[in-house]
């Protein structure tokens, strides 16, 4: 049967657990229309545009 070695520090165990938590970066892609950094698989804030398709109504600001 295994037996644990003795106890492990409070900084040897949070060393061991820490690299669980990353976080990912996201999908980030050019807009195809306006060239705008969007997130993948969503429609563009710039323009109102996904797949090809207007989907949201955007007013210009002047």
């Amino acid at each position: 049967m295994a037996v644990p070695r003795g106890k492990l520090s409070r900084q040897r165990r949070d060393k061991r657990r820490s690299s669980h938590w990353k976080l990912s970066l996201p999908g980030i892609v050019k807009c195809p229309k306006c060239g705008e950094p969007v997130l993948s698989h969503r429609a563009c804030k710039a323009c109102g545009t996904y797949n090809g398709r207007t989907v949201l109504n955007v007013e210009e600001s002047k």
